[in-house]
């Protein structure tokens, strides 16, 4: 609510001058950013005389990438009502509209169907049990009517959408985080700090933990001294950093490490885990690993992006609730990735992983390099369409 605050006055001064074409995309959060990022890089180079708008709906997306430089304007989306996204619409004036993977908001949509202006959804994933295929969705089946085209990840989400009358515009693209992964992998930076952690020992990453998937990791990690450990939270406020110091027991945040390495302050010698806090550097991280663990699966909302850590070829390990992302299956499916029960299975596991001369490290490495590389091209798909049906006009 802070953050919308003076919205609309922000975006009029941010778009009075303006006379270039506009192309909005809209995100829920970083991870719907990370996911649309590489269309709208795509865009970008594509077409340079149109000016970008970005648009988050929670916080946690817009203070990460408030500064991206990959677009001209960056904001809250205002309050879905009427009034607001006439106001909206008003002042933007977009060229193109895209929507990342499930964002259906009833009055932009409408606006922008009223106004004949593209909408389009990228990367979508549609399940059965969705409001749009109930017997009482007639209501939100009438803001997908809104939408000019669906770039969907797999064919349950295109048979759903076919099963209720749209046929002619939908196309199974593929989902285009791989692209973004593949880049993030081909564009690595080093973390010098980090490589001076790891050194050479067997290392463990575990990525957007939450307290579960800590619970069920800490016996293992504290029981073998010997294996490093990065642990990187999902959530890194003050009471999250300080459960996740008292549930590793030697354990270090990252800032203290670095501020020890940079001014030659004593580190303790049984040092074994680093907890990260600070956003934005986990996607590196997964590179330091020998084998990889990604946290949510053992919560109720499910496991978070397996394709960060399966795209430098490196074992994942996940709890059991996944069955709601299709590339976790679809990995689990692959043998690059492998789901675990609890913290007993887990150490079954591990025993094996961290032998990296094992066929199970050897099989699950190569099987997840090759799924995300297997599986790009989905922005591909979308440029062709905006270009074949002239979109935009460069």
């Amino acid at each position: 609510m802070n953050g919308r605050k003076d919205v609309f006055l922000k975006l009029t001064k941010a778009f009075e001058h303006n006379d270039a074409p506009v192309i909005w995309m809209h995100c829920a959060s970083l991870g719907e950013f990370e996911q649309g990022r590489p269309i709208l890089e795509a865009l970008k180079k594509t077409y340079p005389n149109h000016k970008i708008l970005l648009s988050f709906f929670s916080p946690s997306g817009y203070e990460v990438r408030k500064n991206y430089a990959g677009a001209d304007y960056i904001t809250y989306l205002p309050i879905d009502s009427v009034n607001n996204a006439k106001h909206f619409f008003k002042i933007v004036q977009p060229s193109l509209i895209l929507f990342v993977k499930y964002e259906f908001w009833y009055h932009y949509a409408a606006q922008a169907a009223k106004k004949n202006i593209p909408l389009v959804l990228v990367s979508g994933i549609f399940r059965e049990g969705q409001s749009f295929f109930k017997w009482y969705g007639n209501f939100y089946r009438s803001i997908l009517k809104n939408f000019s085209y669906f770039f969907v990840q797999d064919n349950v989400s295109a048979n759903l959408l076919n099963g209720i009358g749209f046929t002619d515009t939908v196309a199974i693209s593929g989902d285009t985080r791989f692209d973004r992964v593949i880049t993030i992998a081909s564009q690595f930076e080093p973390i010098p700090i980090i490589e001076k952690f790891c050194a050479n020992h067997t290392t463990i990453v575990a990525g957007s933990t939450w307290t579960e998937d800590d619970e069920e990791l800490d016996h293992f990690i504290n029981s073998n001294p010997s294996i490093k450990c990065i642990v990187a939270p999902h959530n890194i406020n003050e009471d999250r950093l300080k459960e996740c110091l008292h549930l590793y027991h030697r354990s270090m945040l990252f800032s203290d490490y670095e501020n020890a390495i940079n001014n030659q302050l004593p580190i303790p010698e049984n040092l074994q885990v680093l907890i990260i806090n600070n956003i934005g550097m986990l996607t590196r991280l997964y590179h330091y690993a020998t084998v990889c663990i990604v946290g949510g699966g053992f919560g109720g909302d499910g496991v978070h992006n397996v394709l960060e850590a399966a795209v430098y070829g490196k074992p994942v390990v996940i709890g059991p609730v996944f069955e709601k992302y299709i590339e976790a299956v679809e990995l689990v499916e692959n043998g690059g990735c492998i789901s675990v029960e609890d913290a007993l299975e887990m150490e079954q596991v591990f025993n094996r992983l961290l032998d990296t001369n094992d066929s199970l490290y050897l099989n699950a490495a190569t099987a997840a390099k090759s799924f995300v590389y297997n599986h790009a091209g989905a922005t591909k798909i979308v440029m062709h369409h905006i270009q074949e049906k002239r979109l935009l006009i460069n």
